[in-house]
């Protein structure tokens, strides 16, 4: 599972995606390969994320995953539909323990030293930190890396385009969460040429963060 992880991490930014029409699917996986980044975490904010997440899984090779997971059900939802990795928002044992026993590889999301203490407790050292931004941005990561030498955070919740290379420096953030890359607006108008801009713009700023 750490290998899948590490595959998964190894362009420093995840997509993240609300699809309100899976219709728009293709468009988005499409627009996205296109810009650098064949990978997408489809949120489970709307109806359409189990359509969009087999459409992604079944028709292209965009690696999707499923993100807002918040019980079992949705995990085994998301598992049938094609998802390659799961995504919370916060942390649950109930779900950690679905992802171990099927094999799904998953981040669990943190919000403080409690939380990574309990990912740490089932072998995980990759975390989401959420919402990253209200709750401190870079200072509270590098602040929570110090007890915490292991784990590798992926910050997601208000990262932008802006922020980004400061997340990205910090040695202890494996990835970033990205919103930005598929405004709500441009993928409900079906602009996946932005979205193809916004793709290959954030792949050159984790270019950046790596130097």
């Amino acid at each position: 599972m750490e290998d899948e992880l590490t595959s998964l991490l190894a362009r420093r930014v995840i997509p993240v995606v609300t699809l309100t029409d899976p219709d728009s699917a293709i468009g988005v996986a499409a627009a996205l390969s296109r810009g650098g980044l064949p990978i997408a975490e489809i949120t489970f904010r709307s109806d359409a994320a189990e359509k969009a997440i087999a459409t992604i899984a079944s028709q292209t090779d965009v690696r999707v995953g499923a993100g807002t997971v918040i019980d079992v059900e949705l995990v085994d939802r998301a598992a049938a539909a094609g998802a390659t990795f799961i995504v919370t928002p916060g942390f649950s044992a109930a779900v950690v323990e679905r992802c171990l026993e099927m094999g799904m590889p998953i981040i669990p999301g943190v919000g403080g030293a409690t939380d990574i203490m309990s990912a740490l407790a089932y072998g995980l050292t990759v975390v989401k930190l959420f919402p990253a931004d209200a709750l401190g941005g870079p200072k509270t990561v590098k602040a929570l890396s110090g007890p915490f030498p292991r784990v590798r955070f992926l910050p997601t919740g208000g990262v932008t385009v802006s922020n980004a290379r400061e997340y990205l420096r910090i040695d202890a953030v494996a990835a970033v969460g990205g919103s930005w890359i598929t405004p709500p607006d441009v993928v409900a108008e079906r602009r996946f040429g932005e979205v193809e801009q916004l793709a290959a713009e954030a792949v050159a700023i984790c270019a950046e963060g790596e130097q």
